[in-house]
């Protein structure tokens, strides 16, 4: 009995101490997410005062640097905005906003945004001003908000005598402002959240976001000064210069178009700085310390037009993947600052120091051509590398914040598609192979026999170079044959062989090698494995064997066969005659080139609807890496050559496939040719709708400059509907195997990640998970997936994309196709066999097939007749059309009398026809 009380009491005392170290987590991550900005301008007060006092501006890192000595000029001239009176036009825009927060908070938030822009844009050492403007101007608007949270649910004697001040303000105002002091004092916050969220609030809008920001801009540019290091000593005059400049250049667009546009430019020695010092960028929304809040329908932001029950299991499945908890792996954060202090080039890390400008040592015309080029690609390439630094120091910035933590979790997000993403954007698991090694599941399982095999088989797959594509075996037999070098690269992982570098993913290998060692290690098969998080790829797209759908001995490897079919093609084309066929010659160069590595990165995106020009580039920077071709020209002709063989032998190996894709595609066309959107529902009852419209040009005058802001319109841009419909399908189902894979796993008790069509899990529960994905794929693929996916009951957001039920049909409202006649397609349906209906919706008349035992065989009916309509056509012809339209096994036979019958050919016997058919 008193074991029991004595248990009991300790339980009691455990659950106490777990819930106090949550509230007070909690409450961490409340201020951190309300107090981002007042802490940073309360940190640069207190440099200003150091460097004043002190006089420590040489020790404070370059960023903080320039921060403190803008700091406070910009915060006048904001307040003297602020206090100017409204005269100009400009002004009535962003005038009422400017005083929307204090001086110095908005001078914090301008800098940060707009060195964070500098530091992340597509264009290394510039922004577009409107995008800079807009950006500033959301973060100025966020910030107004949550501030107005908390102004509002603040118990302080102000708000009474506010509230008495108003003598109109109704007793139930003043209710629920006592009910949301209670709450506060109570510490309920998520309930006052629920209050206020009734409460109305007027967004800005684009435009004055843009003015606000622009005006912003400016005074930041008017204020911002840095000088030369080499001109502080006081023998020469100070090299002064402003930080930013406000010109006109002609910059590459997102759409691929080339236009003038308004930029900022920051100085050269800003750029050299921010590379050094970007650890020190503010990053105000990190990975949570506590779980994030459960979704529990639209009124937390998720999909609207959907009734909650209809997305339930997708709330749930975000719960679970936001309640895995992560932390940092110090060991392998501790290698890799040691490799970024030496300067990197290793292990995936870019180098630090910038490609050499070429001089120029001739006058000849041709070689100052050649020195142009080479200059101008030296730039290029020293942006990329700038642009890389930045990124991994963003990284590497987040990893130092975090790797004290317990542990953190990751909130997670929908795109359109279904496909789950975190929603900080640095630090993840979803990103490169740098991120996946450092961080690890905070909470470790004991590994056990079956895990310690899973372990092994994992670093096999960690390591590449086709050891992936083992059997089981064998991948057991590689990490027996390298323990060596596995144990060498554990316990010294820069002064040992460094075994690990030559891995395909070296970051991810070390995590596994340093677990496989430590377990080797112990006396106890059942170490505990952290960051043994097994891949397990599934790919939902191309063709059962290749693809590993059925059993095998060992995985195939589809891009080894492509690799193969493309060496094939190219040595029989190397055989033929160079002076008729120019390729002969790019085909004896490039035969000894063809390996796995040169086609994978195309192979992959072929799903996604590549094109000749992205496959070329793809190939052009393989062959690039490899080094054997230099000459530029040489080097385009032999892309554009790889790329259109790779094409061809994707072509002839997943002909099905491709085929499938082609025909989604069409069917989107058809669709999006009647200005409507591609629609369907997910297995899962997510509403998909592809948001691609054409955009309009909106002009706006700022003090600054004029802006040209892109406003989404209301005519669907049939192109990109058509291209993207195939891959963001199945995006759409592979996110819903990984949603349903995340549910049955946290049923199971299993730790659970996902990145898309890759699971995660500890490595003495793959046996589980394996059976558990299979499971759901199955149970996926056992429903009909194009039928459930048109249903108009489980979208309610109007036409569908397939339709094979007669009912659905008959409730359709919106014209899929138009003109085609009703007797032509009433006997082209009968030689089918098929049912169909009409649909009158204005004039003309739309037609719709249907066959219910073929799924989606209505849609390709109308989609043949609607781009070649069956109109004065010989009966060959039309009978040639029929056999292709249907799917296997409905062709059905034509009776003499059917194709005896005479079709209307002018214009006014067909409209005759259409009366008497009505």
């Amino acid at each position: 009995m008193k074991n029991f009380y004595r248990s009991s009491v300790k339980k009691r005392v455990k659950v106490e101490i777990e819930k106090r170290n949550y509230y007070l987590l909690r409450r961490r991550q409340i201020k951190a997410e309300t107090e981002a900005w007042e802490k940073m301008t309360e940190e640069y007060r207190e440099f200003q005062r150091e460097m004043c006092e002190k006089k420590l501006a040489p020790n404070l890192p370059y960023v903080k640097s320039l921060f403190a000595g803008w700091f406070e000029p910009l915060s006048k001239a904001i307040e003297k905005e602020q206090k100017s009176p409204n005269t100009k036009k400009h002004q009535e825009a962003y005038a009422p906003y400017i005083d929307s927060l204090p001086a110095d908070k908005m001078a914090i938030i301008v800098m940060h945004k707009m060195m964070g822009l500098l530091m992340m844009g597509h264009e290394y050492r510039y922004v577009r001003v409107v995008q800079a403007a807009i950006q500033i101007g959301m973060a100025v608007e966020l910030e107004v908000r949550i501030q107005t949270f908390l102004e509002k649910t603040k118990n302080s004697s102000k708000k009474k005598v506010l509230i008495q001040a108003q003598p109109d303000v109704t007793k139930e105002n003043e209710m629920l402002r006592k009910r949301v002091k209670t709450l506060i004092k109570r510490k309920r916050i998520m309930e006052v959240q629920k209050i206020l969220r009734n409460e109305e609030y007027q967004p800005w809008g684009r435009d004055k976001q843009a003015k606000l920001g622009c005006r912003l801009i400016e005074l930041l540019t008017e204020i911002a000064y840095v000088q030369s290091p080499a001109s502080q000593s006081a023998d020469t005059p100070p090299d002064i210069r402003p930080a930013f400049r406000h010109i006109f250049k002609i910059v590459a667009m997102e759409s691929g178009h080339v236009r003038k546009c308004g930029v900022i430019e920051c100085d050269k020695m800003i750029l050299t700085g921010l590379e050094r010092t970007a650890r020190h960028m503010i990053i105000p929304y990190v990975p949570m310390l506590v779980p994030p809040r459960k979704w529990k329908g639209q009124q937390q932001d998720a999909v609207k037009n959907a009734p909650t029950t209809q997305m339930q299991k997708i709330y749930e499945a975000l719960d679970t993947l936001g309640n895995t908890k992560w932390r940092v792996n110090k060991r392998l954060l501790h290698v890799v600052e040691s490799i970024w202090a030496a300067g990197g080039d290793i292990a995936g890390l870019v180098n630090r120091e910038d490609v050499s400008i070429p001089d120029l040592n001739s006058e000849d015309s041709s070689e100052i051509r050649e020195w142009r080029w080479s200059v101008r690609k030296a730039k290029k390439m020293n942006q990329e590398l700038h642009s890389q630094r930045c990124d991994i120091e963003l990284k590497l910035s987040v990893a130092r914040r975090m790797k004290d933590e317990e542990g953190f979790y990751y909130p997670h997000n929908l795109d359109f598609r279904g496909r789950a993403y975190p929603m900080h954007p640095h630090l993840n698991h979803l990103s490169s192979d740098l991120c996946r090694g450092i961080l690890e599941f905070a909470e470790g399982r004991p590994l056990g026999k079956s895990g310690l095999r899973w372990l092994r088989i994992h670093l096999a797959n960690l390591y590449g170079a086709g050891v992936e594509k083992l059997s089981y075996d064998g991948r057991l037999e590689f990490v027996e044959s390298h323990l060596n070098d596995i144990i060498d690269s554990a316990d010294n992982p820069l002064g040992g062989n460094r075994w690990w570098l030559t891995a395909e993913d070296p970051f991810q290998c070390l995590a596994a090698c340093i677990n496989l060692s430590e377990t080797l290690k112990s006396s106890m098969v059942h170490a505990m494995a952290c960051s043994t998080m097994l891949h397990w790829e599934e790919t939902l797209y191309l063709e059962a064997a290749a693809v590993n759908l059925v059993a095998g001995e060992k995985p195939s490897d589809v891009y080894s066969e492509i690799a193969a079919r493309v060496h094939d093609i190219m040595q029989r084309d190397s055989e033929k005659d160079s002076t008729s066929y120019p390729n002969a010659l790019l085909a004896k160069i490039l035969i000894g080139q063809v390996n796995r590595k040169l086609v994978k990165q195309t192979v992959m995106t072929s799903v996604y609807g590549v094109t000749f020009i992205g496959a070329r580039e793809q190939i052009k920077r393989r062959l690039l890496e490899k080094g054997h071709i230099t000459d530029d020209q040489l080097l385009f002709s032999a892309s554009c050559y790889a790329a259109r063989v790779t094409l061809e032998a994707l072509g002839e190996i997943f002909e099905a496939a491709r085929g499938t894709m082609c025909w989604l595609g069409d069917c989107a066309k058809v669709i999006a040719s009647e200005n409507q959107p591609v629609r369907w529902t997910t297995p899962l009852g997510l509403p998909v709708v592809q948001p691609y419209f054409k955009t309009k040009r909106h002009i706006i005058k700022t003090s600054l400059q004029v802006l040209a802001l892109q406003r989404e319109g209301s005519t669907v841009e049939v192109k990109k509907q058509r291209t993207a419909f195939p891959p963001n399908f199945v995006h759409s189902l592979d996110g819903t195997h990984m949603m349903m894979t995340a549910i049955a796993c946290r049923d199971a008790g299993l730790r659970f990640a996902g990145v898309h069509d890759s699971f995660w899990t500890h490595a003495c529960d793959i046996d589980k998970m394996n059976q558990i994905l299979r499971e759901k794929f199955v149970e996926l693929y056992s429903i009909p997936i194009l039928e459930k996916a048109a249903s108009p009951e489980a979208s309610k957001c109007g036409p569908a994309v397939i339709m094979s039920k007669e009912s659905e049909i008959l409730r359709w409202s919106k014209i899929l196709i138009r003109g085609i006649q009703g007797t032509e397609c009433e006997d082209f349906c009968q030689r089918l066999k098929w049912r169909y209906h009409e649909i009158q919706v204005g004039s003309p008349k739309t037609f719709v097939a249907v066959e219910p035992s073929a799924p989606g065989s209505g849609i390709a009916c109308a989609h043949k007749m609607r781009n070649q309509p069956l109109l004065g056509l010989r009966d060959q012809q039309r009978q040639a059309a029929s056999e292709e339209t249907a799917p296997a096994g409905l062709s059905g036979s034509t009776s003499s009398e059917q194709q005896a019958k005479k079709q209307p050919t002018s214009r006014i016997e067909r409209r005759n026809s259409s009366k008497r058919a009505r």
